[in-house]
């Protein structure tokens, strides 16, 4: 069984593995049947909590492939579907292809909508904020959850791509439940720049995305000569031994690892059971992580 904590303030305990729903919708991801199937394999083996976004998809004509993609697996799932919590954000656009911010208020309103029809429910769990647009005012942006949050149409508000300053100025406008930022030994900045830190000082989930250095730093952690000498004590794999090390940097961390294999979803799971040492983690600390 995967370790639970609590996903926030007045939020549920979530198991500490979730899935990340990014790599079943970008480019060659697999067919629906095997994405599904993956999603159910998840699900079984333990991940409650299911990260998507509207923008996880080709372009912008493809807007809200995975959360459809996750509705149908939930929907079709056999095991309790209400025990699902279903995490989605908005706030980025995809012009052909490219990856663009639009947190105006009008947008983040029209592109909720348009996700509470993709994951076919009256209030999405958690809607994030994917990343603050430097056109707009934050508070403007975290105003228009605020408003969304008032008509039930969200249950709890999240934050992605944030610095402490941000976190705390949006919890003058309404309660931060989550903060999703990149983390991982590659860029190990959410914990230099003390994000992960304030998070468990205000018991703020921190969704740590990208934890094994994503679609290519990951293929690195084979050769990886401190990853791979501490995998080799556990018999794990070194991913397995990444994500642990990334359970291990706080309280409030939970991993949201994707995946386009059952294989590879499951390996996920059983990095939770892998309780590095002190000495361990130090020298994960410690090592050089090339980005090259």
């Amino acid at each position: 069984m995967i370790p639970s904590r609590s996903l926030g303030p007045d939020a549920p305990d979530l198991p500490v593995v979730g899935f990340g729903g990014m790599p079943l919708s970008m480019t060659e991801r697999p067919s629906e049947e095997i994405g599904i199937e993956v999603l159910h394999a998840s699900m079984d083996a333990g991940m409650k909590l299911l990260d998507t976004a509207d923008v996880y998809c080709l372009d912008n004509r493809d807007i809200g492939h995975n959360e459809r993609l996750m509705a149908k697996a939930v929907a079709t799932w056999s095991g309790d579907r209400d025990s699902i919590f279903i995490a989605t954000k908005g706030g980025l656009i995809r012009p052909e292809g490219r990856w663009e911010n639009n947190a105006r208020p009008d947008h983040l309103r029209k592109a909720c909508e348009r996700s509470l029809v993709a994951l076919g429910t009256e209030r999405i769990d958690l809607y994030q904020l994917h990343a603050p647009d430097p056109a707009v005012p934050l508070a403007d942006s975290v105003g228009a959850l605020a408003d969304l949050q008032q008509e039930g149409k969200i249950r709890w508000v999240g934050l992605s791509n944030v610095s402490v300053a941000q976190i705390d100025e949006a919890g003058t406008i309404l309660s931060v439940v989550t903060v999703q930022n990149r983390l991982n030994p590659f860029f190990p900045e959410a914990i230099h720049d003390g994000v992960v830190t304030h998070c468990a000082k205000l018991g703020i989930g921190f969704l740590a995305y990208s934890p094994v250095g994503g679609g290519r730093l990951h293929k690195k952690l084979p050769e990886h000569a401190t990853i791979t000498e501490i995998a080799g004590r556990y018999n794990a794999e070194p991913h397995e031994v990444v994500l642990a090390w990334v359970l291990a940097q706080g309280p409030s961390v939970f991993i949201i690892p994707g995946a386009r294999s059952q294989k590879n979803a499951l390996s996920s799971v059983r990095a939770a059971a892998l309780q590095l040492t002190d000495e361990e983690l130090q020298l994960i600390n410690n090592a050089h992580f090339s980005k090259d």
